[in-house]
């Protein structure tokens, strides 16, 4: 089993992307706002190093615009594991606004500099709230931690299309990571 790359998510939100170890995934520390009556969290804007329709930090998007296919929310209760999958068009935004989740991405992508790469990350508040950016082609599968459920938010760049994802069960050989606690 390749070593898993473990990130600390805990930087100030500065408009600073960082890699993950996986070519083309990133990860943008968000501002969180603490006010009286609740938290303002923020996710994506058009003037984000990181969004829907830039490709990459350094190259924005000509029109300056987010390229939304769509936003949903994913709940994930504890104990439970949603994965493996990956896109083969479609481009991930994550964030936890609530609860705290493990993501783990796997790049088995044959022309990848990082092909063979695992990174396992925690997402959430109040310590961790950041946008992770999955490219095309890489695994993702994330869990709740802990023992309240946790919320997933993805601004994906193209609406939901059933024929361009792919699965793999949880206990997969293709994958080397292990679920089990």
């Amino acid at each position: 089993m390749p070593p898993v790359i473990t990130l600390s998510t805990s930087a100030p939100a500065d408009d600073t992307p960082r890699g993950t170890g996986i070519d083309g995934a990133w990860l943008l520390p968000l501002r969180l706002i603490d006010t009286e009556g609740g938290a303002v969290l923020h996710m994506l804007k058009t003037t984000a190093p990181l969004r829907p329709g830039c490709p990459c930090p350094d190259a924005p998007a000509a029109d300056g615009r987010l390229h939304l296919g769509e936003v949903y929310f994913s709940e994930v209760l504890p104990g439970h594991v949603k994965g493996w999958k990956r896109h083969r068009r479609q481009t991930q935004h994550f964030a936890v606004p609530s609860g705290r989740m493990a993501l783990v991405l796997y790049d088995d992508r044959p022309q990848s500099p990082t092909q063979g790469v695992l990174c396992r990350l925690e997402l959430g508040r109040p310590d961790a709230y950041a946008l992770l950016r999955i490219p095309t082609g890489v695994w993702y599968a994330f869990a709740a931690v802990g023992d309240k459920p946790a919320l997933l938010c993805n601004g994906a760049d193209i609406p939901h299309d059933p024929d361009e994802g792919e699965t793999l069960p949880l206990d997969s050989p293709r994958i080397p990571y292990s679920w089990e606690r």
